[in-house]
């Protein structure tokens, strides 16, 4: 079971909330990885990138150690940790993601999250999308500006040729 949770949070610690999510994931045997929904394209993305993922878990291809790792590098259409990492959220105030999976999740715990709608893909995400996915001004002129989000899901279904 997928389960996405979207909103807002100022976040004081990075490094403080990821060991948050990290201890939660193991005390209730979940998956969770937290985004930055400013530099997602749209929940058919996050879905897609979280499917990849666990398929290549299942099938013994998986680049990572573990699943959130995967998630995330799916997720950024790339094989490379510290380029994956651009998704992630950051200190300050942000537009946040969680995804987690698993039989039962419970995410009440992270109620420091104002529930509002920021995973959506809009145009004012385009500039961000197309420097972190690579996405040319040939392939903008050839197909335009609205097909942002598919070409950010053709990047995530190219991880898997990029072994």
């Amino acid at each position: 079971m997928i389960h996405i949770l979207e909103g807002t949070i100022f976040i004081d610690n990075t490094e403080k909330f990821l060991v948050k999510i990290k201890k939660m994931s193991k005390d209730k045997n979940i998956v969770i990885q937290a985004f930055d929904a400013d530099k997602l394209a749209g929940e058919e993305h996050i879905r897609f990138a979280v499917k990849k993922a666990m398929n290549s878990f299942k099938a013994g291809r998986n680049i990572a150690n573990d699943l959130a790792k995967e998630i995330m590098l799916y997720a950024a259409g790339t094989r490379q940790i510290n380029r994956a990492m651009k998704l992630g959220v950051h200190n300050g105030e942000n537009n946040i993601v969680l995804v987690a999976i698993g039989e039962v999740i419970d995410l009440s715990a992270f109620d420091e999250i104002t529930p509002k709608p920021v995973l959506q893909y809009n145009s004012s995400k385009n500039d961000v999308l197309l420097e972190i996915f690579n996405i040319t001004k040939e392939e903008l002129k050839a197909r335009g500006e609205d097909k942002i989000p598919e070409f950010v899901i053709e990047r995530v279904a190219l991880v898997d040729v990029m072994k």
